[in-house]
């Protein structure tokens, strides 16, 4: 049982991979500083899996501690999930994020040449696209310029990483680039535990419908889209971490110094209001909302291209909108 390390493993998609890993017969190890997470996932783990999960709470920037971990076990990949990823607050204070984001991939790629881990994969965002010229995206859709820093540190990490096999340090890397995640494993167990105010639409959305927001401001109604919101590409968590197993799986089967780039979608767009409207159809509650001003930096409309995942990785979404937004409630209404 091959040992894989996962960084932030305690956090949204990396409790969801755990899970994945586990079923597929991997062995996950987390290390989590529980910035942006809680120790009790594991315990709901535990629920799901039927065994403790090994954790270590601390910083994947400390190297001690990564050294730490690989004398008592023998990784053989790597998912790096850690990384601060608030689009706000990563305009206001840029030089955290570029610390933290680069910072931490450095130190986990010294880290893997040092101990000869050979699989690696990172998880990237739509957000290198920017707004993209021609829809849907393919991998082959040229980077823009970011956004935001937090889009910037994407962008960068994945030069770091092209830049790093192009050295043949030996190492095998699949950057993933995701789309919008949302849902939450179906057992309703773990889900999206956002610290503080949401940055994702979907916690928003459960929680004012919970009542714990008074009400839900959509950003815009006159973008040249169908009902005039931003439109997004939602995939459900489960699919989401499906395609890192999927990505681990072909990793082993591909020689030294590889590095290859996947989008992770549905391939389809949704647009915020339709997202409010399926939301209140499947789970028969209302969601205050109203419109408010154009929100600066938001890009209008983005999906993804999913042919390459689709045939490379043999990788389908099998969750449906529905099903995401009525895991999503499930999961806000145990909190």
């Amino acid at each position: 049982m091959k040992n894989i390390l996962i960084t932030g493993g305690a956090g949204y998609i990396g409790s969801h991979t755990a899970v994945q890993l586990v079923e597929a017969g991997f062995n996950p190890i987390i290390i989590d500083d529980l910035s942006n997470s809680d120790e009790k996932v594991l315990d709901r783990l535990e629920e799901i899996l039927g065994k403790r999960l090994t954790f270590y709470k601390g910083d994947c920037s400390d190297r001690n501690l990564l050294d730490q971990i690989a004398d008592k076990h023998d990784i053989s990949g790597v998912i790096h999930f850690a990384a601060f990823k608030a689009v706000g607050e990563s305009t206001v204070q840029p030089l955290k994020y570029y610390q933290n984001n680069l910072g931490s991939l450095l130190t986990i790629l010294d880290f893997m040449r040092a101990k000869q881990i050979k699989d690696l994969v990172f998880s990237s965002s739509c957000t290198v696209y920017g707004q993209p010229e021609k829809l849907p995206v393919t991998e082959a859709t040229p980077r823009q310029d970011a956004e935001s820093p937090y889009g910037n540190t994407k962008k960068i990490c994945e030069d770091i990483l092209m830049d790093f096999v192009k050295s043949q340090a030996g190492i095998r890397v699949i950057s993933l680039r995701y789309f919008n995640p949302v849902g939450a494993h179906p057992s309703a167990k773990i889900g999206e535990l956002p610290i503080g105010t949401p940055a994702n639409l979907v916690p928003f959305v459960t929680q004012t419908a919970a009542g714990i927001r008074e009400k839900l401001t959509v950003f815009g109604d006159d973008y040249d889209t169908m009902d005039g919101s931003c439109v997004r590409d939602f995939i459900h968590v489960m699919d989401l971490a499906d395609a890192h197993v999927k990505a681990l799986a072909y990793l082993g089967e591909q020689k030294d110094d590889f590095y290859d780039v996947f989008n992770v979608g549905t391939g389809n767009g949704n647009t915020v209001l339709e997202v409010i409207r399926t939301f209140e159809k499947v789970n028969r509650v209302k969601v205050n909302f109203e419109i408010g001003a154009r929100r600066p930096g938001d890009i209008v409309k983005i999906w993804a291209d999913t042919a390459k995942i689709n045939s490379v990785l043999n990788w389908q979404p099998s969750y449906s909108l529905e099903d995401s937004l009525r895991d999503s409630w499930n999961w806000q209404k145990t909190l």
